[in-house]
């Protein structure tokens, strides 16, 4: 019997050593070797290496959607529906049903929904506002509730004039006015009229301290006692005329009353997106924006207070049909960017700095190309770049090498066709988490952008660099956020809330909340060295990660048809006492990455593709090489 024994020459051999991310912007052909044109629930294991990702346990449900997780210090404080929890106990009702952003700020959490600016943190105990030494409890106010009272004139005569001190607050109805009082004027008239019926307050000056260390002595009055309102006019009009300040010069009766601004609380309450800036670059105000009846304004709180909102502390950026979106800190500056109207221009910057007599302001210094942001909450940083949504895909601010100006540049090339056809981009939910950034539309996809792998690619010419790319499937993650252990976690639509396994080498970590995690790399379409031959593919081998359980199913793609050709079985798994399926043993106790092969026979065809894929429950499964051995002769007649 005679044997067709080919030589070793005719032999040729497709080996991927360097494992990358997904291309989904080529077709299959022109997909480089160590990319996939298309691979589900993969990431990067080690740079050059990809393993299946891992999975999630469920840790609470909820009634309504998790709309935003916010951390401060080891509280975890989740917003679902229209109510915030602590602990899984509500502590305050009312939110908007909508996604909220959050910020810890000098020791509070400051949450702003669109609806009522709210903060969570210690204050004193009703009662106790005025007290030296009051005692305290954790709860939330309205940023109304705690708003701080500004004294706005000071140096006033009872019939008008004064100095301006400080500017009126939005967020809060009270405020302070100070006056030098004379022997014969019972009424003092107040610099503005319709006061709301809140009682007003009254102290008088009746002693100045007489070392460094004392304070003044002021008595309080009593409203209806010793003074009387007209709040129509805002006339007071004491019993007994307070008189002449004990100090020369030093104003001796303050008052404290209330005034109902219409539309000024709103223009802070109604914002949704927030960042932390300040002089020079600190990070010592908060920053608002979002609301609808000012697309194109924001406004700042008072240095380390987030109860202070000034009435003149806010910034108009570019044009009223252009929306503000989300806020990116490069350096001392802070960009702001919005929505695609300002003739490309869409990216306004501001500086931090004192002026003559140590005011904050906050000019506007320049403008950025680039694309307009979509979605204010898919904002992230990846080590130290700042990343934003448009509707072409993820895009940073970077340095120009030449120039020194700053403009924007792609980062998302190889997904970024599936990705801009995303029916929700606009409301996609961006987080990055160690070095990876992860984006989320809600319905199960994941488009993970990873920090560690960057690649010059030459169909994106204006961008120094890609980064690698992966999808993820059967994660419909509405908001990520990180627990206190460092873990991921997220919450979904339904009101669940999620959180990833963090043991590689657990077989445990590696099922969604007890479904199997069906993982799968595919490579590109092999078309062997002459595209126009006959190609027959007789031998699979694949470097496998070693694990307890794993095993690897090898698929062909002939004409369209994607046909199983090898299955591994248990020769990946070694034997561990602490982890037995006695259905799929292997007694090995070698641990190392393990080589599997087989024949195969794909033959007659111009290319074929090839699909390695694990979709068994708590499996791991990790490649380091995969090669196959084709054999091409004769002309291929389709």
């Amino acid at each position: 019997m005679a044997f067709d024994v080919p030589s070793p020459q005719s032999i040729s051999v497709a080996m991927i050593e360097e494992f990358k991310g997904v291309d989904l912007n080529s077709s299959p052909p022109n997909v480089e070797l160590y990319r996939s044109p298309y691979a589900m629930n993969m990431i990067r294991d080690v740079p050059g290496k990809v393993r299946k990702r891992q999975g999630y346990e469920r840790t609470g449900t909820y009634a309504g959607s998790i709309n935003g997780v916010f951390r401060l210090n080891e509280k975890v404080l989740i917003h679902a529906g229209t109510s915030l929890y602590l602990n899984g106990k509500v502590i305050y009702s009312g939110m908007k049903n909508d996604r909220s952003m959050g910020r810890q700020f000098f020791g509070k959490l400051f949450i702003f929904d669109g609806k009522k600016a709210i903060c969570y943190g210690e204050f004193p105990k009703n009662g106790q506002e005025d007290e030296e030494e009051p005692e305290k409890e954790w709860v939330v106010k309205t940023l109304e509730e705690a708003a701080y009272v500004p004294t706005i004139i000071i140096s006033r005569n009872p019939t008008g004039g004064g100095t301006t001190l400080e500017p009126i607050n939005l967020i809060g109805r009270k405020f302070k006015e100070s006056f030098l009082g004379t022997e014969e004027d019972k009424v003092y008239q107040m610099t503005t009229d319709n006061l709301d019926s809140d009682t007003v307050k009254i102290r008088v000056l009746e002693k100045q301290a007489e070392t460094e260390d004392a304070k003044d002595t002021w008595k309080d009055l009593t409203e209806g006692k010793d003074f009387t309102v007209d709040r129509a006019t805002g006339k007071v009009t004491f019993t007994t005329a307070p008189g002449k300040s004990p100090v020369s010069g030093m104003d001796n009766i303050e008052i404290t009353a209330a005034k109902t601004r219409d539309g000024y609380a709103d223009k802070i309450n109604k914002c949704r997106i927030m960042t932390l800036f300040g002089v020079n670059g600190a990070i010592d105000r908060i920053f608002v924006s979002g609301n609808s009846e000012f697309p194109n304004q924001d406004w700042y709180c008072q240095i380390k207070d987030g109860f202070y909102w000034g009435d003149l502390w806010y910034s108009v950026l570019g044009q009223d049909g252009s929306a503000v979106v989300g806020y990116s800190v490069i350096n001392d500056r802070l960009a702001a960017h919005k929505s695609m109207a300002e003739e490309g221009r869409n990216i306004i910057l501001r500086r931090g700095d004192l002026d003559d007599e140590d005011n904050a302001t906050f000019p506007i210094i320049g403008s950025l190309i680039g694309r307009g942001a979509l979605g204010e909450y898919a904002f992230g940083y990846l080590g130290s770049e700042p990343l934003f949504l448009t509707d072409l895909g993820v895009y940073a601010i970077t340095a120009a090498d030449i120039t020194g100006e700053k403009y924007s540049q792609n980062r998302s090339f190889y997904i970024n066709k599936q990705l801009t056809e995303e029916k929700n981009l606009a409301g996609a939910f961006g987080f990055v988490w160690r070095d990876l950034y992860l984006l989320s539309m809600g319905t199960g996809l994941v488009y993970v952008l990873d920090g560690l792998q960057r690649t010059y690619e030459r169909d994106s010419p204006y961008s120094n660099f890609q980064y690698e790319c992966y999808v993820w499937d059967n994660v419909p993650a509405r908001v990520f956020w990180e627990d206190e252990e460092g873990r991921l976690c997220f919450g979904t639509a339904s009101g669940r809330t999620y959180r990833f396994f963090d043991n590689v080498t657990s077989q445990k970590s590696y099922n969604d909340d007890g479904a199997a995690i069906k993982a799968r790399w595919d490579l590109p379409d092999l078309s062997g060295k002459y595209f126009y031959r006959n190609k027959t593919f007789r031998y699979v081998s694949v470097l496998l990660a070693a694990a307890i359980a794993t095993s690897v199913a090898v698929y062909a793609r002939r004409k369209g048809i994607w046909t199983l050709v090898y299955e591994s079985g248990a020769k990946a798994m070694y034997f561990d006492f602490t982890y037995i399926n006695w259905e799929r043993i292997n007694f090995s106790s070698d641990n190392t990455p393990r080589t599997l092969g087989k024949k195969i026979k794909v033959k007659k065809v111009d290319k074929a593709g090839f699909s390695l894929r694990n979709e068994a429950y708590n499996e791991p499964f990790g490649l380091f090489k995969i090669a196959l051995e084709y054999r091409e002769n004769g002309r291929y007649k389709g």
